[in-house]
This record gives C-alpha cells, sequence and structure tokens, in this order.
C-alpha cells in the first residue's frame, strides 16, 4: 500500500547530537514533522521513522504489533549512535512508551527523553475484553486529531484496529514494568485536556521512573495531539533547550556541522 500524502518518514543529517521521534499509535511521522524540521534546522541530525503498519490504511496495522513497533524504532536509534556522539529520543503518546522502552534497554546510550502526553495504559472497561472481542470484532472508533487548534490535523487512521490495540495494551504493560530502569533526564509534557491519554498515564511514568532529573510541564491550552496544536512551540522550544543544557556543543557557532 502507498503512503498516505504527509504520513512519510522524515531523516535530516546534521551535526554529532541526534534526535530520534516517536509518533503514536495509529498515527503517522506527519504528527512529529514540525518538531522534527525545528530540530533540522537548528543543525540537528533528526530521524522520524515510519512504524510498521501505520501510515497507509488500518487493514495493515491488524498483521502487526509492538514488537513491530518497538523493532523499527530499536533500529532508528542504533542508526543514530554508529553517527551521533549524543542521542535524545523524544516520542508523542504511544512514542512516548516506545522512547521509555529504548532508554531502559540502551541504558546511557540514551542522553536525554523528551515525552508528550505518553500512554501507560490501554484504559476503562472495554481494555479487559480486547483478548476476546478483537477475534469478532475487527476495529474501533479512530483517536487521531484530538486538537484544540482549529484547523489543524492529524493524519491518522479513522478506525484503530483491535488486534494491534491488544498488542498496545500488552505492551503498555512490559514498558510499566520497566519504568524503575530508566535513569535518564526526562521532560514530560501533557495535557490536562486529553481525550486520548488521561494525565494520571504521565503521573504514573513519573513516579515509577528512577530518572532524577525530571521537569513536569503543563500544556493547558492543548488536547492529546500537542505537537500540531496551540502549544506546539513551546514544546519544541523546551526540548531545545533540554538538548542544549545536557549537550552545551548545540546551538553554538559551528555546532550544526560535523559527525
Amino acid at each position: 500500500m502507498p503512503v498516505l500524502p504527509g504520513a512519510e518518514p522524515f531523516r535530516h543529517e546534521g551535526g554529532e547530537v541526534g534526535v530520534l521521534l516517536c509518533h503514536g499509535f495509529t498515527g503517522s511521522p506527519q504528527s512529529l514533522r514540525p518538531w522534527a524540521e525545528y530540530l533540522a534546522e537548528r543543525g540537528l541530525t533528526v530521524s522520524l521513522p515510519l512504524l510498521p503498519g501505520h501510515g497507509t490504511r488500518w487493514q495493515d496495522m491488524q498483521l502487526t504489533g509492538w514488537q513491530d513497533w518497538y523493532a523499527e524504532v530499536d533500529r532508528a536509534l542504533r542508526e543514530l549512535l554508529e553517527r551521533c556522539t549524543r542521542v535524545f529520543v523524544f516520542g508523542l503518546s504511544m512514542g512516548g512508551a516506545l522512547a521509555l522502552r529504548l532508554a531502559a534497554r540502551h541504558g546511557d546510550s540514551v542522553s536525554g527523553l523528551v515525552l508528550v502526553n505518553p500512554g501507560n495504559k490501554v484504559h476503562g472497561a472495554a481494555a479487559h475484553a480486547l483478548p476476546v472481542v478483537r477475534h469478532f470484532v475487527p476495529s474501533t472508533k479512530g483517536i487521531a486529531s484530538d486538537i484544540a487548534l482549529e484547523g489543524s490535523v492529524e493524519i491518522g487512521y479513522d478506525r484503530v484496529p483491535l488486534h494491534a490495540a491488544h498488542a498496545l495494551r500488552n505492551f503498555f504493560r512490559i514498558v510499566d514494568g520497566e519504568l524503575p530502569q530508566v535513569t535518564q533526564p526526562l521532560v514530560v509534557l501533557h495535557s490536562p485536556q486529553d481525550h486520548v491519554v488521561p494525565p494520571a498515564d504521565s503521573a504514573r511514568i513519573l513516579s515509577r521512573v528512577s530518572s532524577t532529573d525530571v521537569k513536569e510541564i503543563l500544556l493547558e491550552q492543548s488536547y492529546h495531539v500537542a505537537t500540531l496544536d496551540h502549544d506546539a512551540e513551546r514544546i519544541f522550544e523546551e526540548s531545545y533547550s533540554f538538548i542544549g543544557r545536557l549537550a552545551p556543543s548545540v546551538g553554538k557557532k559551528g555546532s550544526a556541522t560535523g559527525g
């Protein structure tokens, strides 16, 4: 299947500091594209992969599971580590959970994390029925485009494939168990008004990680896809200053070249 226009992966070869961006469940790189371009314009090496089963049609996602999604970001991280001296991982929603697992598994190779409305659990009574229901009902209503900013649209599926939702539920459980292994500097930005991932997920993550350098920021003006919402610029600026604090060469004259 051809990739939906705008949902293509993004890559920019910049300096010796790299950033991996992980998009969300049923979404696409389009939701993080402005963030990726912001970082690329400032001389960073940027990788924003398209997760398997995403960016085409929801039926394709039925054939994938969390192992496929994680393998793709793991591969992208290893590529960045080969050419960059420092690598940061950013994520939105399920992408936040992918970022946390990369941090737990790769340790000091990951220099820091920035998470926007990270997911930690599939909520509601329906979650408990997923193991059975997914065999009889292929999909349910989509979750894309939870955005307060008028005219801003996320390229994502209008249906949630239930086999994939079951895989996501299992993945969240695995990542939750690995959170104490996350020790890297961490910024969590989350929206009090989020109709996809409740604030409880960010609170749970913050309470279980072992990171000591932690910053929590509320995105009062945005819904779930805050990277395309009113607070987008703030997310971009906070993440860039976070990198600049931990990798001081960023932002200085001449730092945009090399690698």
